[in-house]
């Protein structure tokens, strides 16, 4: 079918009045999406164009910080090693724990509703606090883990003060905040049909195979979910990072997040740190196309042939 044209009426005085009350109520969001999302947006992409500090003019620069990134600073590339480190290896193990608690959760076990409860505190106490307390935890003088370890006879670990072992250490403490993904998983394998184990009953599966054959295939969708969630938080993680390390010892806990807040922040370089946003951006963005585009090879959607 084809289309002459569309002609545009007049909006009578009711419609009018009508679309003036809207815009006026949805007028904060307005307000503020201009003034705090693209407004900031545009400014970032000019000023990633220019040496700026925030006391003298901007002076425009083309695509020399991009270029400068990639092949005069000293730091960038670590930082890149140091932050797809640190994604790779704390968002698969952070959604295969919460998976697997997730599914330990949905059984049947004396307390259930106790043990959900407990495994959703970290995500709701403040990242300052989860930061000090694991602080404490992973401290090489009078840490609690620590002194577990001396009590039994064995040498204390530098933790956090460890080049080698630092990294290792954030993760651990990224997966400790898995009880968000928790609760979705919980959620998603509650609502896998009961018809389909009891099928695999019939056919004589036993757990694992239940387990792979009909839990994870049906609970894929949320696993993409969870895991294009858990790229875009663990690129942009600074706070727990930031506070236990600082990006030490030797730069090994330097992320991207912390490199781009030291350049804006501590030595204003404004430009240069918006440039680092956008390159984060861009990033994220070729994250996530990717885990769409691979998607259609494994996850499976209720309803689809």
């Amino acid at each position: 079918m084809t289309t002459a044209g569309i002609k545009l009426r007049k909006l009578s005085r009711s419609e009018s009045k009508g679309l003036l009350w809207g815009l006026f109520f949805i007028s904060p969001w307005l307000l503020g999406f201009l003034g705090f999302t693209l407004y900031p947006l545009i400014a970032s992409g000019y000023y990633s164009l220019t040496r700026y500090d925030l006391i003298r003019e901007p002076v425009f620069l083309g695509f020399k910080n991009y270029i400068n990134l990639f092949t005069n600073d000293p730091h960038f590339w670590n930082v890149m090693y140091n932050t797809l480190f640190y994604v790779g290896f704390s968002v698969p193990l952070g959604i295969g724990a919460a998976f697997l608690i997730a599914t330990l959760l949905n059984s049947k076990i004396v307390g259930r509703s106790f043990f959900r409860g407990i495994i959703y505190i970290p995500s709701i106490v403040p990242a300052v606090c989860s930061a000090m307390v694991w602080l404490f935890l992973l401290n090489i003088q009078y840490g609690a883990i620590n002194a577990i370890i001396t009590s039994l006879g064995f040498q204390a670990i530098p933790f956090l003060s460890n080049p080698t072992l630092a990294k290792p250490s954030l993760v651990v403490v990224s997966m400790w905040t898995q009880g968000a993904a928790v609760v979705i998983f919980l959620a998603a394998l509650q609502d896998v049909p009961r018809s389909l184990y009891e099928a695999a009953t019939v056919d004589g599966a036993n757990a694992w195979q239940k387990f792979r054959n009909v839990t994870i295939p049906m609970t894929t969708p949320v696993i993409l979910f969870n895991l294009i969630m858990g790229f875009i938080g663990a690129f942009q993680e600074f706070t727990v990072p930031w506070l236990l390390t600082q990006g030490g010892p030797m730069n090994s806990t330097e992320f991207f997040a912390i490199h781009l807040y030291r350049n804006a922040f501590i030595y204003l370089r404004m430009g240069k740190a918006s440039a680092l946003a956008w390159i984060m951006f861009s990033i994220i963005v070729v994250f996530t196309l990717i885990l769409f585009r691979t998607s259609a090879r494994w996850v499976y959607y209720g309803g689809e042939e």
